[in-house]
């Protein structure tokens, strides 16, 4: 999470805004784009995996994998009731992910949770050391 600073702007003044520039039609149309398969994404996942994938996914996310730049380690701010939140399960189902992530060796998780490029590789090529422990019932 970061600081910032919201601010309002009309219809009529965002709309005379992209007619005087056209570069900022274009980035708000990509991140419109953007925003738009993300959420259509983020209901794929909710339907069809289970909440150990969409941990996984969510970790990869938040770590931004797949940027140019290095995974960055998640901050400790974010809770495992958070996260839960973020993906449609329980705390102590979150909980009890991490930990396996951890023993896998997918994650560590020391207060900042550092996401490896192998959970990228179990997720993406569905490998079974994700479902291979059996699962608490949900």
């Amino acid at each position: 999470m970061e600081e910032c600073i919201i601010t309002s702007i009309t219809r009529k003044a965002m709309l005379a805004s992209f007619r005087k520039e056209p570069t900022l039609s274009e980035l708000f149309m990509t991140y419109l784009v953007t925003r738009s398969n993300r959420i259509e994404e983020d209901l794929i996942d909710q339907l069809f995996n289970s909440s150990e994938k969409r941990l996984a996914r969510l970790l990869l996310l938040l770590a931004n994998f797949g940027k140019d730049e290095k995974p960055t380690p998640i901050d400790a701010s974010i809770s495992q009731a958070t996260l839960a939140e973020m993906i449609g399960t329980t705390r102590p189902r979150v909980s009890y992910f991490l930990n396996k992530f951890r023993k896998l060796g997918l994650i560590i998780y020391n207060g900042n949770i550092e996401v490896h490029r192998s959970l990228l590789n179990a997720v993406l090529y569905e490998k079974p050391r994700l479902e291979r422990d059996e699962k608490p019932t949900e």
